[in-house]
């Protein structure tokens, strides 16, 4: 009968190592998943600080100006008015403002031609069809100074 018992604890080594076998693949997997959870936590974790951050500085951006910041505005713009102030001539008043350049009539033109060119021209013979001369581009006026 000594048989069968070496075969009962055979059988009962060879259970025991496989429920060993497992809990230690049950024990690593644990082990792995924990520090997967852990690590994945860490990076939700910066994720959600890095979201916080920007949305700070985007209401940052868009808050109202205080009254600290008004002033320092006013302050500066209290600044400005005195610098340009100070360029200004004395006696001279406000520079004149620009004004824009008056059309002239096409005929104030034709008329500050000379009357010579005009007569000069003799007519052309008919002969074969040509192109016609091309004239050249009447010079724009200088502009005027204003009156001091």
């Amino acid at each position: 009968m000594a048989k069968p018992q070496q075969g009962s604890s055979t059988r009962r080594q060879a259970a025991e190592r496989a429920e060993q076998v497992r809990s230690a693949v049950e024990e690593a997997f644990q082990s792995a998943s924990a520090q997967l959870t852990s690590a994945r936590a860490q990076e939700i974790a910066d994720e959600l600080a890095s979201a916080a951050e920007r949305v700070r500085e985007a209401l940052e951006q868009i808050r109202p100006p205080s009254g600290d910041d008004v002033r320092k505005v006013l302050d500066r713009l209290g600044a400005l008015e005195r610098r340009v102030a100070a360029l200004e001539i004395p006696g001279r008043g406000k520079p004149p403002a620009k004004r824009a350049a008056a059309k002239k009539p096409a005929a104030k033109k034709a008329a500050r031609k000379p009357a010579a060119k005009k007569t000069a021209r003799k007519p052309a013979a008919k002969t074969t069809a040509r192109k016609p001369a091309a004239r050249k581009a009447a010079k724009k006026p200088a502009a005027r100074k204003p009156a001091s």
